[in-house]
C-alpha cells in the first residue's frame, strides 16, 4: 500500500487496512517535510519504482497498541489498534481515574487526561506532553500525564512510564460522564466508558523498500534541525 503525502495520511491508510496487517506492507511517499513513516520523496518516484520491480531495500516492522474499551451498559467491548497514541479526557472537568498496572492498583490520577503511545508515536503528542523519546526497537509502550494535579492532598507519580511487552495498563474511569476518547486521528465519544485497557499489539506494522535513517538522525532533523 502506497501513502502519498505525510505522516497523516499514512495513518489513515494504515487503520482503513489494519484487519489485514499479515497481508500489506506500507511504503510512504512524503510530498512535504521528512516524515517518520515516509522513507522516500516526491521527486524519487523513478527510483522507488526501480527498487519496487528489483526488490530493493530492506523492510522494518514497527509495534502497535491493543486498546480495548468497556462500558458501564450492555454496549459490546470495541477493540481498536493505535499506530502512533491513544489518548482519553474529560470534555468539562477534571479527569478522575484509576491506573491500574498487570491488574494492582497503581495511583489515582486526577487531571486533564492521560496518553498513550507506541515507540513510534513517543515523537508525535507524546512529546508534546513531556513524554520520552523511544527508540522503535523496543518493543514497549509508554504512559504519560496530561496535565495532572499534583498537591498535598491528590499525589501521583508526575512522569511518564514506560510498560514492558508483557504487561497491560487499565484506566478505571471513575464517573459515568462525557469522555473524548482517541485512537490516532479518530475521536470516540462516549458517556458510558468504565474503562480502557492497553497492551503491546500481537499485530505489527510492516513498511516495504525501507531505506534505514538512523532513527536519532530523524529526531534531530525533526526537532533540532542543522547546527
Amino acid at each position: 500500500m502506497i501513502s502519498v503525502g505525510g505522516d497523516g495520511t499514512l495513518l489513515s491508510a494504515f487503520h482503513r487496512f489494519n484487519h489485514r496487517l499479515d497481508e500489506v506492507s506500507f511504503l510512504g511517499v512524503h510530498t512535504g517535510h521528512l516524515g517518520f513513516y515516509t522513507d522516500w520523496r516526491d521527486y524519487e518516484l523513478e527510483e522507488l519504482v526501480d527498487s519496487l520491480q528489483e526488490n530493493r531495500g530492506a523492510s522494518v516492522s514497527y509495534p502497535l497498541l491493543d486498546v480495548k474499551i468497556v462500558y458501564r451498559d450492555e454496549t459490546a467491548d470495541k477493540h481498536f489498534l493505535a499506530l502512533n497514541e491513544s489518548t482519553i479526557k474529560r470534555s468539562n472537568r477534571t479527569m478522575v481515574a484509576d491506573i491500574y498496572i498487570k491488574d494492582e492498583l497503581f495511583e489515582r490520577f486526577r487531571g486533564d487526561g492521560l496518553s498513550v503511545s507506541t515507540p513510534t508515536g513517543s515523537t508525535a503528542y507524546n512529546k508534546s506532553v513531556g513524554g520520552a523519546v523511544i527508540h522503535p526497537s523496543i518493543n514497549a509502550f509508554q504512559l504519560a500525564e496530561i496535565a495532572s494535579l499534583n498537591n498535598r492532598v491528590f499525589r501521583t507519580l508526575g512522569s511518564p512510564m514506560v510498560i514492558a511487552e508483557n504487561e497491560w495498563v487499565e484506566i478505571s474511569l471513575q464517573d459515568s460522564d462525557d469522555y473524548l476518547l482517541t485512537v490516532d486521528q479518530l475521536d470516540i465519544r462516549h458517556d458510558n466508558i468504565l474503562s480502557v485497557h492497553y497492551r503491546i499489539a500481537k499485530e505489527r506494522i510492516h513498511f516495504a523498500s525501507y531505506r534505514h535513517m538512523h532513527f536519532w538522525h530523524r529526531v534531530k532533523d525533526a526537532f533540532i534541525g542543522e547546527n
